[in-house]
């Protein structure tokens, strides 16, 4: 069993975004409307040792089956409300002859209790059976799970994906397997109605709460920053160290198009697009068509929009802390 665990958490940290997987299974999430718990954990912090290892196995077979990331999500909730992640039910029924990570019934055709109890196993046949739900990638995630589980209470998924995301998060390096759809009405101003869980989630609140402090070249804190100096202490609160300057903080972690950034990720502007060594500045990209940022002397710190074809801004942005994508 541990050597299986840890095989899982090889596996799902050698996943870094923007190498071959496709970005474009992330979707809206719409949900149920029951909203996340407030009694229910939210980041794997939250989690303890086995639940974690329980996590990143469940990541890395999924991984290894080609199943997108919205598939582990699906899984990772299900997993949370049948067994609170491998820790109930495991070896011994608490509901007629449910076993395991997912509480599989061998009765009811899901393989032997032995096969059933092995967090792998189980994980690969939930997964093998969700892909045959017509549409499960763009269902609420409550409904897919149910539909593989047919459990007798059908919205009790929902409170757990949060942490689904945050985990998908934490664990492989994969933002935003999950977004909040925001009204129309609503997504031409501020920052995402629904942000992030876990680490970009944490920058932002730290980045957006500094508003109206002044720019001071060089100041890195706690009264006044330049640019650079506000996103290393963003991300630092996060428990994510990067450098200091903005043209080290563009190799800082993976890379995206930033057409495709997500709240969290790093903008940076260059005197010659094509150069990176020639960076000026970075902002932190809020959702919504807005950053925030340290512009100038003279500016105090706030947000402003963002026009993906304004002058000198770098085609690809930077997620902090998922790997880098360098050569």
């Amino acid at each position: 069993m541990v050597v299986v665990l840890a095989g899982g958490l090889l596996v799902a940290n050698q996943f870094v975004p923007g190498l071959g997987e496709d970005a474009g299974s992330t979707s809206c999430e719409a949900g149920t409307g029951t909203g996340p718990s407030t009694d229910a954990p939210q980041t794997s912090a939250e989690l303890n040792e086995v639940q974690r290892r329980t996590a990143a196995t469940i990541i890395g077979v999924a991984k290894g089956m080609n199943v997108p990331p919205r598939g582990w999500i699906v899984a990772l909730a299900t997993a949370m409300q049948e067994s609170q992640m491998g820790t109930v039910g495991m070896d011994v029924a608490v509901d007629h002859d449910s076993l395991g990570v997912f509480q599989q019934r061998p009765s009811q055709g899901w393989g032997s209790p032995a096969q059933v109890r092995d967090p792998v196993y189980a994980t690969r046949t939930f997964l093998e059976r969700l892909l045959t739900v017509p549409g499960w990638d763009t269902m609420p995630v409550t409904q897919a799970a149910q539909i593989v589980q047919r459990s007798a209470f059908p919205n009790a998924y929902a409170k757990w994906e949060s942490l689904a995301n945050s985990l998908v998060t934490d664990l492989a390096g994969v933002a935003g397997a999950i977004q909040e759809c925001v009204p129309a009405d609503e997504a031409s101003g501020g920052v995402a109605a629904a942000l992030p869980p876990g680490v970009a989630r944490t920058a932002i609140e730290f980045a957006t709460a500094e508003t109206g402090k002044p720019y001071v070249w060089g100041a890195t804190g706690p009264s006044s920053y330049d640019c650079s100096g506000l996103m290393l202490r963003a991300y630092q609160r996060a428990g994510i160290v990067i450098p200091r300057v903005s043209r080290d903080q563009y190799n800082a972690g993976a890379h995206v198009p930033v057409e495709q950034a997500q709240p969290g990720d790093l903008l940076f502007w260059a005197y010659d697009e094509s150069d990176p060594d020639t960076i000026h500045h970075v902002a932190m990209y809020l959702g919504n068509g807005q950053m925030m940022e340290a512009q100038q002397t003279g500016v105090p710190l706030g947000t402003r929009a963002v026009k993906w074809d304004e002058g000198e801004l770098l085609p690809l942005a930077t997620r902090p802390g998922t790997g880098s994508d360098r050569a």
